[in-house]
């Protein structure tokens, strides 16, 4: 049978409380007193109940992490950053997937809260600002991680997708590229951070005495960069357009499957870059050209601001935006 309190407060020859206070670490205790406890504590290999240690303490060690889907190789590189960051300030997180569904979002954050988490970080797809609301409700610390909306209002981690595709278009001209199309997803463009990007493009392109050229697609995964492929292809050749920036590195690969099937070669035929670099970018053929989310390096900066939220550090700025990087490998080549 497993060692109570009581066992180590009677081998101790100190209170109760005595014991808890050691435990907790709540209230001062005599430096004998405190070797005492420690030594019985070692002599009968007793463990803490964590739960009701975390109801006298208000301390689970716990960040609760909700996710669109752990499938997805960005998500599991975001997470990944979140869980290395937080064993190394010995905390635990509890991974749930939503799958998409706002109304399991929901409820998970209820869920959460019952177990005590300190904090929250959401890795999500949706457009919703339910989410948000419900979780201020509770007053802890949340970070909200969305590569497709903006969310207003709410603690960020991201980079400035403005700049991003800037130095993309900036990259394709030093290489001789001018007629440069932009793939977008063109789904509720003013709810998402494709604004920032198009503005991004569109402004390189101006000053550059460009033309603006911009065809949406269906959606940003690989099948749908396959799907509008034709479409795509229309435009490209009705503009003699040299080099396509998809605005996901999903699309990009979709797109030069599509063109690989009707005889169209990348990079000997036209350019084709992305946005992203998930872990495929880097494995597919040709190697893809593309702007580096870095996935890790989110979740690792977003736990530490719940981390330092916590600890009653003080918070800059909600939105906290990492350093911007091209990343150059095959999928793109130098015109005359």
């Amino acid at each position: 049978m497993s060692a109570t309190i009581k066992d180590v407060a009677r081998l101790a020859e100190v209170s109760i409380s005595t014991v808890s206070r050691v435990i907790n670490d709540s209230k001062p205790v005599s430096p004998e007193a405190r070797r005492r406890v420690l030594k019985a504590i070692e002599e009968l290999g007793y463990k803490p109940n964590e739960i009701a240690r975390s109801l006298v303490t208000k301390k689970s060690n716990l960040i609760g992490v909700i996710v669109d889907d752990i499938g997805n190789s960005y998500v599991a590189q975001i997470v990944r950053g979140i869980e290395e960051v937080a064993r190394m300030y010995k905390y635990d997180i509890v991974l749930c997937s939503s799958y998409g569904r706002e109304e399991t979002e929901l409820r998970f954050i209820q869920l959460l809260m019952q177990k005590q988490v300190e904090g929250i970080i959401i890795a999500s797809e949706i457009a919703t600002t339910k989410i948000a609301e419900n979780i201020n409700k509770y007053k802890i610390p949340f970070v909200y991680l969305n590569r497709l909306y903006n969310v207003l209002k709410t603690p960020t981690v991201t980079i400035d997708d403005e700049v991003a595709t800037g130095l993309m278009v900036d990259y394709l001209s030093e290489l001789g590229h001018k007629n440069i199309l932009y793939v977008t997803w063109n789904k509720d463009i003013d709810l998402t951070i494709e604004k920032h990007k198009i503005k991004g493009y569109t402004d390189a392109i101006i000053n550059k005495g460009g033309l603006p050229l911009i065809c949406g697609v269906s959606g940003y995964k690989i099948e749908d960069g396959y799907r509008d492929g034709a479409n795509v292809l229309d435009v490209i050749k009705k503009n003699n357009v040299t080099a396509v920036f998809c605005c996901q590195d999903e699309i990009a690969i979709g797109l030069i499957n599509y063109l690989y099937d009707n005889n169209i070669k990348v990079p000997d035929d036209i350019s084709v870059v992305g946005y992203g670099d998930i872990s495929l970018a880097s494995i597919y053929r040709p190697k893809l050209t593309t702007i580096k989310e870095p996935y890790y390096d989110i979740g690792a900066v977003a736990i530490r601001r719940i981390l330092k939220e916590i600890n009653g550090e003080a918070i800059d700025e909600r939105t906290l935006k990492l350093p911007v990087q091209l990343i150059k490998r095959e999928s793109a080549r130098k015109i005359k």
